[in-house]
């Protein structure tokens, strides 16, 4: 970017009538003090009295931090360059107001960056690189403002790291990786006995039910065989009764008695070795 171009260097001459290209500012000296500065477009000037001091571009310039060694806060140098986006807003001031401007700004720029990085540790460098750029504008921007000069952007483009430190880092995300799938497995080891544990359990509950409904159906079943078994010994007294009710049915129901009385008795010698007979067996 071209820098502001002093006297001697290859300024404008003034013949009384110039033509300022746009985004350009030119500064006019007359007798020696500052007269007033040129706009875009047509200008008269007088010969002789009146002369072109400074060249101020109103462009956005770009500027290549050099490369500068920095002290982390865990004590770890490193090499560090960045990119710098400046633009002339007030061509006074950046005339009258420091005799290099962009020289300023880099030595600015480059005092800040070993600050700033005098507050983070090492793997805080890699991680707020956004956040040490935005600081890096605000700092520069509180002492360019009297340079007529803002700072737009600043940018990092390389760190470097020592071999050593970078063989540490290289081992710690190993490491890392490591440790991420061990945990990775751990939790698959533990999902998988707990989904086996669950299986389980429901396999249990499962059982329990078809036990629980079985036992149910079991119990259901013999209440109705014995309910079943009620009736039946009810209708069959019930007729019983009817039948006794009816004309000979103690007769009938006597008979009925003694030819029990004489089965039994043809039993009792097939059962057991000593018979007992009553007294009044052929009642």
């Amino acid at each position: 970017a071209p820098a502001p171009r002093h006297l001697n260097s290859g300024l404008p001459v003034n013949i009384g009538v110039l033509f300022v290209p746009q985004q350009e500012a030119w500064v006019v000296e007359r007798m020696g003090k500052f007269h007033r500065i040129l706009e875009p477009g047509l200008n008269f000037l007088i010969p002789l009295l009146d002369r072109i001091r400074y060249v101020q571009s109103l462009k956005e310039i770009v500027i290549n931090v050099p490369e500068q060694s920095a002290v982390t806060l865990d004590n770890v140098t490193l090499q560090i360059d960045g990119v710098l986006y400046l633009r002339v807003m007030d061509p006074y001031k950046a005339s009258y107001g420091v005799e290099d401007p962009e020289y300023a700004v880099t030595q600015l720029a480059q005092t800040t960056m070993r600050s700033e990085l005098g507050k983070l540790s090492l793997d805080r460098v890699f991680r707020e690189r956004e956040s040490l750029n935005a600081n890096i504008v605000d700092a520069i921007n509180q002492a360019s403002d009297c340079w007529g000069i803002r700072c737009l952007r600043y940018e990092i483009k390389d760190i470097h790291v020592p071999p050593r430190v970078k063989e540490s880092m290289q081992m710690q995300v190993e490491a890392e990786r490591r440790k991420r799938a061990m945990v990775l497995e751990s939790e698959g080891t533990r999902e998988s006995a707990i989904n086996v544990a669950e299986g389980q359990k429901q396999a249990q509950i499962l059982a329990s039910e078809a036990e629980k409904a079985e036992q149910i159906n079991k119990a259901a079943g013999e209440a109705n065989a014995v309910l079943v078994k009620a009736r039946a010994k009810a209708e069959a007294i019930q007729l019983l009764a009817a039948a006794l009710a009816q004309q000979h049915g103690n007769a009938a129901a006597s008979l009925s008695v003694a030819e029990q009385y004489v089965s039994a008795f043809s039993k009792l010698a097939k059962d057991s070795n000593t018979l007992l007979l009553p007294a009044n067996a052929g009642d």
